[in-house]
Order: structure tokens, then sequence, then C-alpha cells
């Protein structure tokens, strides 16, 4: 055996010395430490280092990364409102129907309901591929009976199910309520789509009038863009009370997305204690089985 081939099985040797001896009858639980081999120095251990930790402030929450805020739009403050107003000339009192783009329901003999920012129809057709979201209603009344007749707001597939609940406007509580003719009501909510429509009986000779807040939509035209198809409203719905005003200025999540926000985290960070200058950390002694 030439000197190159002694010096690699002197090496194996030592190796199978220091870190494993797979001899049975030999082998010791206690003679393989499995240190570093570099004597004098620090070796790791776990037990040696302590668990520190530290706030930052950088840090953001993931659960919501599927979706990111900042991709969705923006609703221009001045094209986020719809004031419909309802007139009943029949001489009876009929029901009314407000959206159902899908049913398209003709209004009975007498009822007219007009959208003053465009038109009843046009809002029923862009219900069907731009779908919007209500928050917020004031309605004004020339007789202040027309509380009394209690909404029904009915969602109806084309499958033939009904899913309705009623809704009545005197419930409503607000500052504003003061003035018998009108109800504001700041937490109404509604989904508009193309199944969805509000029902009620106007009384006869009776002008109403209902201005709804729209919070978010979606605006498909957005994809040919390669933008996000959700838009929301980031400007808070006036009530003309400043001090009320003031207070809704915070933006409330929407989609199920939460404000971005710094938020407070715990990290943690591993460091050497003991030891000193000079001193190496304390061992330990790392164990194996004996093979069976």
């Amino acid at each position: 055996m030439n000197k190159y081939n002694e010096e690699i099985r002197k090496y194996e040797k030592e190796a199978e010395d220091r870190y494993d001896d797979y001899d049975d009858d030999s082998y010791d639980d206690y003679d393989d430490n499995f240190d570093t081999g570099l004597e004098g120095q620090d070796s790791y251990d776990e037990d040696s280092y302590e668990e520190v930790e530290y706030v930052g402030e950088d840090s953001y929450d993931d659960s919501y990364d599927s979706y990111e805020q900042a991709s969705i739009g923006k609703i221009n403050p001045n094209d986020r409102t719809l004031t419909i107003t309802i007139n009943n000339a029949s001489g009876a009192d009929a029901e009314a129907i407000i959206f159902g783009g899908n049913e398209n329901a003709a209004q009975p003999a007498g009822v007219t309901v007009v959208v003053q920012e465009s038109s009843h129809n046009e809002v029923r057709e862009e219900s069907k591929s731009n779908p919007f979201k209500i928050q917020g209603m004031k309605m004004s009344v020339s007789d202040p009976l027309q509380f009394d007749n209690v909404w029904t707001i009915l969602r109806r597939s084309g499958a033939g199910a009904r899913n309705s609940h009623p809704y009545q406007p005197r419930n409503a509580t607000s500052p504003q309520n003061t003035d018998p003719r009108l109800i504001d009501d700041a937490s109404f909510e509604m989904d508009v789509t193309g199944q969805d429509s509000i029902r009620f009986f106007q009384k006869a000779g009776v002008k109403t009038t209902i201005t709804f807040t729209i919070k978010a939509r979606v605006d498909m035209g957005n994809v040919l863009a390669g933008q996000n198809v959700a838009e929301i409203s980031t400007t808070p719905r006036p009530t003309g009370l400043p001090q009320i005003d003031l207070a809704k200025q915070a933006p409330r999540p929407v989609f199920g997305v939460k404000p971005k926000m710094k938020k407070m985290v715990r990290k943690i960070v591993r460091r050497p204690i003991g030891g000193g200058q000079g001193k190496p950390l304390q061992k330990r002694r790392l164990l194996r089985k004996k093979r069976r």
C-alpha cells in the first residue's frame, strides 16, 4: 500500500473513532460526544442560548396577502350616489319595485321610478354585470304615513329560489331624524346584483325620494387594463352634521380587507449566554443510542 492510501486510511480511522463506532461489541453509549473537533473553540449548544424577544414596527399582518388592498380601485366621491324618486298617480296604493335587473318586472299602472343620475333601466342593466354594495340610505316623503309601509328586500334566483327579509325605515336612528318627513339610516346595507330588489307599497299621491350611497362595486372594465375589478369608496358618507362627519373619517374594512396598518409583532432572536470573553461555552454531551 503506497503512502497516499495509508494517509487516507489514517484519516478514515480517526474519523470513525471520533464520531461513530459501528462495532456492536465495543460500542459505548458515552464514547461519542460529537464535538466540533476544534479544541479551545466555542461549540454550539442549544442550551447555551436564550430566546430574546424584540418588538418590530415594520411588520404587517400576512393574513390578507391573497387580496392586496393597494390593488383595489377607488370610487370617485361624485359617482357614488343613487337618487331615486317614486311617484304614485294611480289613485290607490301600489307596490313599487326598485332594482331587480334580472326579473325586470314592470311597475304597476300609475307608479313611476326614476333615477335622477341616469335611469332606472340603466341601473338595472349595470347591476347585472357590475354589482355594487349600498351602505347608507336617506328617505324623504311628502306624507309621513309612507314610513309605515315596510320594505321587502328580495333576492330571487333564476332557479326559482326566493330569499326575503323586511326592513322598517322607522327603526332607523339618527340625529337627523327630527324632521317627520325625513329618515336617515347610515347603517343600512344591501348588496345589489341582478337578483336583488326592493319592494314596498307606495301610497297614492305621495312622492318618495330615496338616496343610496354606494360603498363598493365591481367594474368589469378594469379587466381590460389588468386591474382589480373591485372598487371601494374611501370618502365617508356625509351626514350634514360636522361632529358626526369628522368622527367617521377613519375608513372601514370592506370586501373582507383589513386596513393596512403597522402591527407590533414579536421576533425571536437567539444570542449566547455565559462564557465571557475567551471562555468557551458549556458543552452538552449528545448521546446516540446503541444499535440493536
